[in-house]
């Protein structure tokens, strides 16, 4: 049975009548996205169409998915906000924290104790506000979410990017920062401007080496890392309907990869498939009854040109593999073109490592085609050159494969490695032996992302991102230009043998099987629950109200970094060793922009102190110019805080005095979580006006005294010479987010209206 299948049988009551509303108003049909949003509208039924890529929509979500990283902060906001249990069903997942080493067993029991204050205060915290809690080594949260909780026509949050994974099972889930989440958790309306559609119409059916994860990679490439701004993807068509539901959800998490808002496809057989084999009869049956409705009108796929903002369309038939990268996942090259790509860009060729999981590739069906290449290799005597390493995605995934054999199939090989149920390498939680020393290296993974430092810490690592089947065959052969459809690899008979094409399968035949899933729910009454903060701690710290605004224009502010090319979340808070501080505003401070290139020459973590006139690390610059009294900024360029959600890369310059961020353009999860943390993310009317900024500036911002939506604010460039430059900036808020300016938080004035 379901968790909360009372609140989907509710809410799937609601649909019919939501969705003819929603028809009316608009005069059109719907796409399945259209269906999901105007269904989960907070003021009940459509009374008028809502205009796409403009208008803020407040939404009431199913429900919300937080992992341990991000949960702490969220957590310890929501402790602010004077309310005894979390309004919507809420988890929290253990996940982000355990550092992928040894293996498995060894490296929980080390994580459980490295990690212990933190895994027992977001313990005790979901025990006390009613929210379920799944240990460490239950699992990778977007893994566990479509195994529990994702249900077809649903729509959740949650504080992480790869939300968006639950796309897979026909939701509308969106990657949040904390703030955003602790609004729902206190019962209020999430806010999102509605967005456009892209459709994705996939005819033909996935053949051969080509796998789901090569359609988003393929995607990835059409659209870059930021085409998908502002827009849900909606997947369709015939070939859609021919992919499993584990396949889909690689698809959608990958979304995040292009900034899409979010990724979703029609609910279909192999949704209820899925369902079913993972205990959720009741889900199922419930979905069938409205099924029209939890997938796009007919008419619209009929003629997509005329209901989507945009179309693009792949013939899986013709759809090769491919790997994307090294340094960015847009970087689309076919496995086919990757001998010329390598040769002609001097990418190292040897590979040292192979790595499977993520939240992106860790299912059943994706564990079952690795471990075909595997089998198809020791039978036919090949040994490999690289190190295999293994993330399963959930503990029920890990012990359904250790019953099927799939594990030790891996394990034939000396040099695998199987990690932990947790991300692990995918989020820079890896100990990887001789990262320190900074080689030039390839490794090849079938996570998400590969921007510089993500996995490894080491700069000079090319990650390439590719399906699991095509890791587990590049990492066999050691080599990136290894194309298995064509080449061959020797074997320890000095013979020429073939790799054969990857096979495997969607569901397990005896079904999933699981001992203990790691889930660990809530006191029923949790108001006697006491959760600790000690003083000392250098992991946790209680949280201070960010000051309001003062009501007056912002002058006499220095620059603390003109950041030059790609400043993603990674390059403004890092994650790997960096994530046992995200309970602690004030030391994970110390990390904040430390990876950002300075425009003013071109070194990172190294910016000119203005009062002193000596160079310093970034964070030391900032508190210099907060304990002086003196406000800073930060500028920056396109597609600014591309990646993760984590608010952190928004807490910490707003920690650090930090009180605006002027850029070309911003990602746009990163731009609400300023919003929210009272600061302001404003872009330049003229993107040329990036070029004025000159390193002893000093800085003020007018217009704010008259701050209304739609209306430009003035910056103002006082140059060390004496001459002055003006120009004006654009920026997004509406008339509550400038209330929480104004505020100096978004969560102030949720504790405000508590009083």
């Amino acid at each position: 049975m379901a968790f909360d299948i009372e609140m989907i049988k509710e809410l799937y009551s609601k649909y019919p009548e939501r969705v003819e509303a929603a028809r009316k108003v608009t005069g059109n049909p719907l796409t399945l996205s259209e269906k999901i949003l105007y269904t989960h509208l907070w003021d009940g039924n459509a009374t008028k169409a809502l205009e796409r890529g403009k208008d803020y929509v407040n939404f009431a979500p199913d429900r919300i998915a937080c992992q341990d990283a991000t949960a702490q902060m969220a957590l310890l906001q929501f402790m602010q906000a004077g309310k005894d249990r979390v309004a919507v069903p809420t988890t929290v997942h253990a996940d982000h924290l355990i550092q992928a080493k040894d293996g498995a067993k060894a490296d929980l029991k080390r994580s459980d104790v490295t990690n212990k204050e933190v895994f027992d205060f977001l313990g005790s915290v979901s025990n006390k506000y009613g929210i379920g809690f799944w240990k460490p080594g239950a699992g990778i949260i977007h893994q566990v979410v479509l195994e529990n909780y994702a249900f077809p026509g649903g729509m959740m949050i949650g504080t992480d990017s790869h939300t968006v994974n639950a796309g897979g099972l026909g939701m509308v889930a969106v990657g949040v920062g904390g703030a955003d989440a602790v609004d729902v958790m206190a019962g209020m309306a999430w806010e999102l401007k509605f967005p456009k559609l892209i459709g994705v119409k996939l005819t033909g059916k996935l053949n051969g080496w080509a796998a789901p994860k090569d359609v988003i990679l393929k995607v990835a490439g059409i659209l870059t890392v930021k085409g998908g701004t502002g827009c849900i993807v909606e997947y369709f068509g015939e070939g859609a309907n021919n992919m499993s539901c584990t396949g889909k959800g690689t698809i959608c998490n990958m979304g995040a990869e292009i900034g899409a808002t979010t990724s979703t496809f029609g609910y279909d057989e192999s949704m209820e498939r899925y369902l079913r084999s993972t205990d959720r009869d009741d889900v199922a049956d419930a979905a069938n009854g409205i099924k029209e409705h939890l997938t796009g009108d007919a008419a619209v796929y009929a003629d997509p040109d005329k209901y989507f903002d945009q179309v693009i369309e792949i013939n899986l038939d013709e759809l090769g593999p491919h790997l994307n990268g090294p340094f960015t996942p847009d970087r689309a090259t076919e496995v086919a073109d990757m001998k010329g790509e390598a040769a002609k860009n001097e990418w190292p060729l040897d590979v040292e490592w192979g790595l499977i999981g993520s939240c992106t590739n860790s299912s059943y069906e994706d564990l079952t085609r690795a471990a075909s290449i595997v089998e198809d290799a020791v039978s036919k005597g090949v040994k490999p050159k690289a190190i295999l390493g293994i993330n399963p995605g959930s503990e029920q995934v890990r012990f359904t494969a250790e019953r099927d054999g799939l594990l030790d199939t891996f394990n034939k090989f000396e040099s695998s490695k199987i990690f932990t149920n947790a991300c692990g390498p995918c989020i820079g939680q890896w100990a990887r032996p001789g990262a320190e020393k900074n080689e030039k290296n390839s490794i090849v993974h079938s996570f998400n992302r590969n921007f510089a430092k993500r996995a490894d810490g080491n700069p000079n690592t090319h990650a390439f991102v590719a399906s699991p089947e095509m890791v587990a065959a590049i990492a066999i052969s050691g080599r990136l230009d290894f194309n298995p459809l064509t080449d061959t690899l020797t074997n320890e008979n000095g013979e020429a043998v073939k790799l054969a094409v990857p096979t495997g399968l969607e569901l397990p035949e005896s079904g999933f099987a699981v001992d203990d899933n790691g889930y660990e729910a809530p006191a029923a009454d949790g108001s006697n629950v006491i959760v600790d903060v000690s003083p000392t701690s250098e992991r946790l710290q209680l949280l201070t109200p960010f000051t309001p605004w003062e009501g007056t224009d912002l002058s006499g502010m220095k620059l603390l970094i003109k950041a030059e090319g790609k400043c993603t979340t990674d390059h403004i808070s890092m994650a790997g060793p960096w994530l046992r501080y995200r309970g602690h505003l004030d030391n994970i401070s110390n990390n904040c922009l430390i990876g950002a290139v300075n425009a003013f020459g071109g070194a990172t973590n190294e910016v000119v102190n203005q009062l002193t006139g000596e160079k310093g690390e970034v964070p030391a610059t900032g508190r210099a110019y907060k304990a002086a009294g003196i406000g800073s900024i930060v500028v920056g360029d396109e597609n600014y805080g591309e990646g993760s959600s984590r608010e952190h890369a928004a807490m910490e310059p707003r920690h650090l005095g930090v009180r605006a961020v002027i850029v070309k353009s911003f990602a746009r999860i990163h731009e609400t979580n300023l919003k929210k943390q009272g600061m302001l993310g404003l872009t330049f009317a003229n993107p040329a006006d990036y070029d004025k900024v000159r390193e002893d500036d000093t800085i003020a911002i007018k217009g704010l005294t008259e701050f209304a939506p739609g209306k430009q604010l003035t910056v103002e460039l006082t140059h060390a010479d004496g001459s002055v430059e003006t120009f004006p900036v654009n920026h997004t808020y509406n008339a509550q987010q400038i209330e929480w300016f104004k505020a100096g938080s978004a969560l102030n004035l949720i504790k405000g209206e508590a009083v």
